[in-house]
């Protein structure tokens, strides 16, 4: 079973800035992997995808030319790096993973496993 840490969130301020790291332990490579996020009282929902190879990406429209996602395979870790950060980014933030089939997937519902989530709060 993957084990996925996430590690970076804080307090900012808005327009601020904040990388977001998410390591899987046991020296497992990780696979296709997600970014999601949950501010309370709302559902789960997709922020940032990438392909196990990194050669595809896709994002949800609210925080595109803002946010990037990327991964280093050789350190086994997946990034999302944030700028230009705005109060509405408040949220608990999720990695998940999900075995490798070729296809970038924004569901919930199609992520195996899941990291335990780090707070990210932007103060206006």
């Amino acid at each position: 079973q993957v084990q996925l840490v996430e590690s970076g969130g804080g307090l900012v301020q808005a327009g601020g800035s904040l990388r977001l790291s998410c390591a899987a332990s046991g020296g497992f490579r990780l696979p296709d992997m997600g970014w999601f996020r949950q501010a309370p009282g709302n559902e789960r929902e997709f922020v940032a995808a990438i392909l196990e190879t990194g050669d595809e990406t896709t994002y949800q429209d609210s925080v595109k030319g803002r946010f990037t996602i990327s991964r280093d395979n050789t350190k086994n870790t997946v990034y999302l790096q944030m700028t230009s950060l705005k109060p509405e980014d408040t949220a608990v933030y999720y990695c998940a993973g999900r075995w490798a089939d070729g296809a970038i997937e924004t569901m919930v519902h199609e992520y195996s496993f899941w990291g335990q989530g780090t707070q990210v709060t932007v103060s206006s």
